[in-house]
């Protein structure tokens, strides 16, 4: 038995000074836990709280992007991007970046194009990334290796931009389907990279979306990947997967398999991916752009595509979580999983809708209504802060990021990262979730809409507990709990807001085991 004593313990619900771990669970705090006989272990004052829990990223996705030129460190301008490019390494043939973020470039004031993406090599395709995921570029080489010509049509649900040499949402599948897929070991060293990157920003659990990564590998295989590292001993984070399945046999197949949870992986919800992203001007919207009235962004699905994966999990007994940035985009699934429900009601799915990010009020009440979750991401606020009102408008700037007026209106919701859109750092998402304000300190936006410290710990640590159902195994410390915590350097309680970020995390321990 261990006593971790001399701290600042946040339990989820009060403070403490103490907790005791046995067999990988708490078994006391405080008083009780002092009166305990085993291994003493003084904190020096440090604050601990539960693990953090990141509700919505893409582990695998991670752990690929760490071993690829690292774009969001070179975004500042379109030449320091393309400078990396031309630093990196080839991988699987290709030259691969991801992260960048025109809206960052100081150079000029557009996306990359295959024209200067061909200034990083004429000899080897070039894949660059948008840091959200939904657009990419590519040199002429790459185009050329594709067979790519201004004939082919877009798909359903995707963009090719042929003469600037950009893809958009469905269409970057027919990039990223065309470079050779890793085999089963490198997956595993994709995620055994991620996961101690987690660890050492305090991440014990995350719901991860993985199989979008490489539509050329079963999902099987990457459920192997996993329960793998786990007997291994390998997998320092606790797994939720959520299931990107897009078509309903696919879905019809894991429904009929039978997927035992463990200690470190389960299956979650199937994961939709509605739209695209603000930035790229993918998400979809219900009006035009303000600032590009010439369209409304992609839905990936129609409506009636939406009806029947939605209706088909729905009534299979499945959790869903959904992507919805765009308010258009809302609509479609509110419509989709209200039908559902009244087909076959349930009386505690919570389904959920991920990002939540562009919203009206009459959509803020129905997610309340329907006791939907939502899978928020605090840390946007750092880059959409400058601009949700150019892209969507006045009006819709006004009722959009409303995390707080849901909890107020009853709504559960958990935070994330969407890394590799942004990093996964919790103190971060922390800190812009309590000031509404950017990492460098810009006016706050709707500062109504922010959290208290309570609330933003709890949205990292209870929330994502209770959006798995595993509320009572997990996100607190206490009794029966898993004894997964982490050691902070400071109180972010009694900490500046505008300085959460910079807290030092000292220690992160999983099921009683240091593993940062």
């Amino acid at each position: 038995m261990q006593i971790f004593h001399n701290a600042v313990v946040y339990t989820g619900d009060d403070f403490t000074d103490a907790f005791a771990v046995e067999d990988g669970r708490f078994v006391a705090i405080g008083a009780e836990a002092l009166a305990l006989q085993g291994e003493r272990i003084d904190l020096n004052g440090a604050f601990v709280c539960a693990g953090f829990n990141d509700s919505h990223m893409h582990l695998l996705n991670y752990g690929q992007a760490l071993h690829m030129a690292p774009l969001a460190a070179h975004t500042s301008s379109l030449a320091q991007m393309l400078r990396c490019l031309k630093n990196a390494a080839p991988d699987r043939g290709w030259i691969i970046g991801r992260g960048w973020n025109q809206d960052r470039f100081s150079d000029v004031r557009r996306m990359p194009d295959r024209h200067d993406l061909d200034t990083v090599s004429a000899e080897l395709p070039v894949c660059a990334v948008r840091a959200c995921g939904h657009a990419l570029a590519v040199n002429t080489k790459a185009m050329e290796v594709l067979g790519i010509t201004v004939s082919i049509p877009s798909p359903d649900g995707g963009e090719i931009d042929f003469e600037n040499g950009r893809f958009f949402d469905n269409a970057m599948d027919l990039v990223l389907n065309a470079i050779p897929a890793p085999d089963k070991q490198t997956l595993k060293g994709y995620i055994r990279t991620a996961c101690r990157d987690l660890n050492r920003r305090g991440i014990t659990s995350c719901h991860s979306d993985d199989y979008c990564v490489f539509r050329q590998i079963p999902w099987q295989t990457v459920n192997d990947a996993y329960r793998e590292l786990e007997a291994e001993g390998a997998l320092t984070v606790r797994i939720r997967e959520q299931a990107n399945l897009t078509t309903v046999p696919d879905l019809m197949e894991s429904i009929r398999t039978d997927h035992p949870a463990t200690d470190r992986f389960s299956m979650g919800p199937l994961k939709l991916l509605g739209d695209g992203a603000l930035g790229a001007r993918t998400a979809f919207l219900s009006r035009p752009y303000a600032d590009e009235p010439g369209t409304r962004g992609l839905s990936v699905f129609t409506g009636a595509q939406f009806d029947e994966l939605i209706g088909t999990a729905h009534a299979h007994g499945m959790q869903l979580a959904v992507h919805c940035i765009g308010d258009a985009c809302l609509d479609l699934v509110l419509d989709a999983i209200e039908k559902a429900q009244a087909e076959h009601p349930r009386a505690d799915a919570r389904h959920g809708i991920v990002h939540c990010q562009i919203t009206r009020p009459d959509q803020l009440e129905r997610i309340a209504k329907g006791k939907l979750h939502v899978y928020a991401q605090s840390i946007f606020l750092d880059y959409d802060i400058h601009i949700v009102r150019q892209r969507a408008g006045d009006e819709l700037a006004q009722s959009s990021y409303a995390w707080k007026t849901l909890l107020d209106m009853g709504a559960t919701v958990s935070n994330g990262s969407d890394c590799p859109v942004e990093a996964p750092d919790v103190l971060a998402g922390i800190q812009c979730a309590v000031t509404r304000q950017d990492l460098s300190g810009c006016a706050p936006y709707l500062p109504h809409e922010a959290f208290t410290i309570k609330e933003a710990l709890d949205s990292f640590t209870q929330a994502g507990a209770y959006a798995s159902f595993e509320e009572h195994t997990k996100g607190r410390i206490a009794p029966g709990h898993c004894a997964d915590f982490v050691v902070l350097g400071e109180d972010p309680f009694r900490t500046a807001p505008a300085k959460i970020k910079d807290i030092p995390i000292l220690q992160t321990w999983l099921e009683g085991e240091q593993v940062w």
